[in-house]
């Protein structure tokens, strides 16, 4: 069984680990912008902020809905440090490089990662999957590659 566990969890999609690096109130009853640091687990020297929206107890409570926030997010990437490119997915969807749950059930924020090879661009784009009706609201930042190391 145990090994059965560790076999699961390997087959698992590696997903980088959001550090949070600001917290910005934008109203009296607590309501808050979040800015989080994402760096991008199969490309080093790439780093991801992205922002959104965290709902207050008092904004819950008023408008009863309590288990959800928004799914607004904004993002920006940038070169940290010397860039070389891990095994990525090439396709044309991407690969997930980091998702959160907005919600008690089937929400999510993700962070999806394509590169565009006739440009030498890795593209990176913010946007929320929900059971019903979608979210057009994403965002995108791009990463241009000047003689990247391949390992």
């Amino acid at each position: 069984m145990r090994l059965f566990a560790l076999l699961a969890l390997s087959l698992l999609p590696l997903t980088a680990h959001a550090e949070e690096i600001g917290r910005v109130g934008v109203d009296w009853v607590g309501n808050d912008i979040i800015i989080e640091a994402i760096p991008d687990p199969k490309v080093q020297g790439v780093t991801c902020h992205i922002s959104y929206f965290e709902r207050s107890m008092w904004d819950r409570l008023s408008k009863g809905n309590w288990f959800e926030d928004p799914s607004n997010a904004s993002i920006a990437c940038r070169q940290t440090g010397p860039i070389t490119i891990g095994d990525i997915d090439t396709s044309e969807s991407g690969e997930t490089v980091f998702s959160e749950s907005r919600s008690l059930v089937f929400k999510s924020l993700n962070v999806t990662r394509i590169f565009d090879q006739k440009n030498q661009v890795l593209v990176y784009l913010t946007h929320a999957t929900e059971l019903s009706d979608g979210s057009a609201k994403m965002s995108i930042s791009t990463v241009p590659l000047y003689n990247p190391a391949k390992p």
